[in-house]
């Protein structure tokens, strides 16, 4: 129940997150809110991170309804303890139900987080693959040292 209801919770954020930032700005549109750290900037992507490979839409949405249907699979197998791994599952698949929902609908994602440290646009969708990703590695990691239970 815990990867489904994180999947779901995740792309529910994600969509209301890009639906204030289309309605509220237009493309290129930038607000400041920490300055020289963050801000919300609004850029269509056509391409994965960092806009690599821009107009292969369909390898985006091929993988990330395979990453999906992967996870929910997978999911049944992992035991109910094992929360962080299960936790870490929902938000990749979150996460990629959230740009795919982008890519289906427009062929573009929704990129608006601009942290001015980082040379990249990305968007809740992109954080939640990467922090889903680093505790699965995290929980993988643990229970090597544990011995591999």
């Amino acid at each position: 129940m815990l990867v489904w209801a994180t999947m779901i919770a995740v792309w529910i954020i994600d969509r209301a997150l890009k639906i204030v930032i289309e309605t509220r700005f237009v493309p290129g549109q930038s607000l400041v809110l920490i300055p020289k750290v963050l801000h919300l900037t609004y850029v269509l992507n056509p391409g994965a991170a960092f806009g690599l490979m821009a107009g292969r839409t369909w390898i985006f949405i091929a993988t990330a309804l395979v990453v999906v249907l992967i996870i929910v699979f997978a999911q049944r197998k992992i035991p109910k303890g094992e929360v962080m791994i299960r936790l870490a599952m929902g938000m990749i698949a979150g996460g990629a139900l959230g740009n795919l929902y982008d890519r289906i609908h427009s062929g573009l994602v929704i990129d608006y987080l601009d942290f001015r440290i980082w040379p990249f646009v990305f968007n809740f969708a992109d954080s939640m693959i990467v922090i889903g990703v680093g505790l699965l590695l995290l929980a993988v990691y643990r229970k090597e040292r544990r011995g591999g239970e």
